[in-house]
C-alpha cells in the first residue's frame, strides 16, 4: 500500500474509531458520574462543574488501533512512543479517580505525579542512551550530548507533560493546539523517510485523527473532558515522538505556545511567592486573556492558527534547509 495512502487512512479511522469509542464513553462517564470539579478561582468556568471527564480514553485509544492497523516493519519506536503514552495516561487516570472518588479537583499530590512522570522517562532516557543515541536533531545540524541525554529527556518528558497538562484549560485548547502540532511533526517525520520514521509518521497521522473525534465532543460547549488521563498521554506522546527521532529541538520552536503556557504559570507562582503580586490577572496564560473578555472560543482559534503558522514555518524550514525533498 502507497505510504501516503496509509498515513491518509491511519487519520480516517483514527476519526472513526474516536466517534465510535466517544458516544458510549460519554454515556458511560455520565452514568457512572465520572464529572470534574472546577476549582474555585476559575469563576468563569463554574458553569462547567459537573461537565463529565477521563475524554482522553476516546483519542488513546483510537490512535492506538488506527496505528497498528497500518504499522509495519521497524515500528518499534512508533510502538514504544504509544506504550509511553499510555503509561502517562495510567498515570493520568489514576489522578482522575482519586479526584472523582474524592469529590475534589486535587487527585495525586504533585510529588506523586513527579515520581510517577520521573520514572517513566528515566526508563525512557536509558533506552534512548543505549539504543538510539545521544543526538539531537535541529535543522539538520546535530550535537550529541553523550551521557547528558539521561537528564535531558528527563527533563524534556516532564516540561512537556506538564505543558500540555497546563494547556488543557479551556474547550478544545489542548486537543485543538496539539492536533495542529502533531500534523505538522507528523509530515517532518514522513519527509524524512525511513520505515522507523514512517510508522511514526503513520501513528502521528492516528492521532490527528483520533483528536478531531474527540474535538467533537470537548468542542465548546464541552460534553466531556480529557482530564489528566488524556493530558499526560497527550504530554508523554509529544514527547516521545521527538525523543525517538531526534528532534526534540524543534518541539519549542513549533510548541511555542506550550512554552508560553508553561512559563507563564512559572513565573506567575515565583513572583507572587517573592512579592505577593500577579503577573497575570491568572495564570496560565489562556486564562488571563480571558479575564480580559477574549471568549474561549477566540482564543482556541488564535492559539490553532498560530501553531498552525509555526509548524508551517518550521516544516517548510527543516525541508529547505536539509534539503531532504
Amino acid at each position: 500500500m502507497n505510504i501516503i495512502l496509509k498515513y491518509f487512512l491511519a487519520t480516517i479511522v483514527g476519526i472513526g474509531v474516536g466517534v465510535l469509542v466517544g458516544f458510549p464513553l460519554l454515556a458511560l462517564c455520565r452514568k457512572l458520574k465520572f464529572s470534574q470539579t472546577i476549582l474555585h478561582y476559575v469563576d468563569k468556568h463554574s458553569a462547567k462543574s459537573g461537565t463529565p471527564t477521563m475524554g482522553g480514553l476516546i483519542f488513546i485509544s483510537a490512535s492506538i488501533l488506527a496505528s497498528l492497523c497500518f504499522m509495519q516493519g521497524q515500528a518499534f519506536w512508533a510502538i514504544m512512543s504509544l506504550l509511553v503514552m499510555l503509561c502517562y495516561g495510567m498515570l493520568g487516570f489514576l489522578d482522575d479517580f482519586i479526584k472523582i472518588r474524592l469529590h475534589q479537583n486535587e487527585g495525586l499530590k504533585p510529588y506523586q505525579k513527579i515520581i510517577g512522570q520521573v520514572g517513566i522517562s528515566l526508563i525512557v532516557a536509558l533506552y534512548v542512551y543505549f539504543n538510539v543515541g545521544s543526538n539531537l536533531n535541529l535543522f539538520g545540524l546535530n550535537f550529541d550530548i553523550g551521557f547528558f541525554i539521561i537528564p535531558f529527556v528527563m527533563i524534556f518528558y516532564v516540561a512537556v507533560t506538564n505543558s500540555v497538562n497546563l494547556l488543557d484549560g479551556l474547550d478544545g485548547l489542548a486537543s485543538g493546539v496539539s492536533g495542529t502540532y502533531i500534523l505538522f511533526f507528523g509530515v517532518i517525520l514522513a519527509v524524512i523517510g525511513g520505515q522507523a520514521f514512517e510508522n511514526m509518521a503513520i501513528a502521528s497521522f492516528a492521532m490527528v485523527g483520533a483528536l478531531l473525534a474527540y474535538i467533537m465532543f470537548n468542542g465548546f460547549p464541552a460534553k466531556i473532558f480529557m482530564g489528566d488521563t488524556g493530558s499526560l498521554a497527550l504530554g508523554g506522546f509529544i514527547a516521545s515522538l521527538a525523543v525517538f527521532s531526534g528532534l526534540e529541538l524543534i518541539v519549542p520552536i513549533m510548541g511555542l505556545l506550550y512554552v508560553l503556557t508553561a512559563l507563564s504559570d512559572i513565573l506567575q507562582v515565583a513572583h507572587y511567592k517573592r512579592t505577593h503580586r500577579r503577573i497575570f490577572k491568572m495564570a496560565p496564560l489562556h486564562h488571563h486573556f480571558e479575564q480580559l473578555g477574549v471568549h474561549e472560543n477566540r482564543i482556541v482559534t488564535i492559539y490553532i492558527v498560530i501553531t498552525f503558522v509555526l509548524g508551517l514555518v518550521t516544516t517548510l524550514g527543516y525541508i529547505i534547509v536539509t534539503g531532504v525533498l
